[in-house]
């Protein structure tokens, strides 16, 4: 398996640098070197690991892949059905700090997709986001709204490392039913990721799986996706395969 380049931190840049005021300059937009980055959301029991592990295992286009595991084992039931190959590196503490790390690693293996199977657990798992805000209140006399000075630097550090990562990333996530109130009367309003409001922006393509099976693209930079819905869907086909010709293809005059 060969080397993926290095990750490259994209932060945002000093104004200046050296004491030189910072350059700025235009180039040509260009997909090229571009790879995916995709979420799947979903209830217990809807596909998405299955289907997580069938669009990885098409973006890897034969390669073996990797995933990371917070699951305990669920991804590896799946080892070799419809030839599927990858090794997993599985996981029991959720800080984000660690999924950069884990991410480090795969690169440094070369494997040319991860599936993060599931990312809610970076949230609100044993050390997830969540539970760093819980103890960082301590330094501020209490106050949890205060302890998001520590928890939003590692959650935007988590994202940047999937971001960064140099071949493609699947990230599960578990989702439960979202209310609000309408009239003083709940209303249900539909189904929502357990990460941080708006993770979805941050990726090219966010499908949603319902417990019939059913997928919908709830989100995509990739017109050949736009709005489709399909039951029981092959992953590797009906996802990966359109998603790599949209990466692939060049700009038409």
């Amino acid at each position: 398996m060969s080397q993926l380049p290095p990750p490259v931190r994209t932060g945002r840049p000093a104004a200046e640098q050296n004491g030189a005021p910072q350059q700025f300059a235009f180039r040509p937009a260009s997909k090229a070197g571009r790879k995916a980055r995709l979420s799947i959301q979903g209830m217990s029991g809807s596909g998405k690991t299955w289907t997580g592990l069938s669009i990885a295992h098409g973006l890897s286009e034969g390669q073996k892949f990797g995933v990371i595991d917070t699951e305990r084992g669920a991804a590896s039931l799946y080892a070799g059905h419809r030839g599927l190959q990858f090794d997993t590196l599985p996981m029991e503490r959720y800080d984000p700090r660690d999924l950069g790390r884990a991410l480090d690693a795969a690169a440094q293996a070369g494997y040319p997709t991860v599936f993060v199977d599931s990312l809610s657990h970076f949230w609100k798992g044993t050390d997830g986001t969540l539970d760093q805000v819980e103890k960082a209140k301590a330094k501020y006399g209490g106050n949890k709204f205060a302890g998001w000075k520590d928890g939003t630097p590692l959650q935007n550090d988590m994202v940047a490392a999937i971001l960064d990562y140099p071949g493609h990333v699947v990230c599960s996530m578990r989702s439960y039913t979202e209310w609000v109130l309408v009239n003083g009367k709940p209303e249900r309003v539909g189904m929502r990721p357990e990460q941080r409001k708006g993770i979805e922006y941050e990726f090219d393509v966010a499908v949603a799986m319902d417990i019939n099976n059913r997928l919908e693209v709830i989100k995509s930079r990739c017109p050949a996706l736009h709005q489709k819905v399909i039951d029981r869907p092959n992953g590797a086909r009906d996802i990966a395969a359109p998603l790599l010709a949209w990466l692939a293809a060049e700009p038409t005059e």
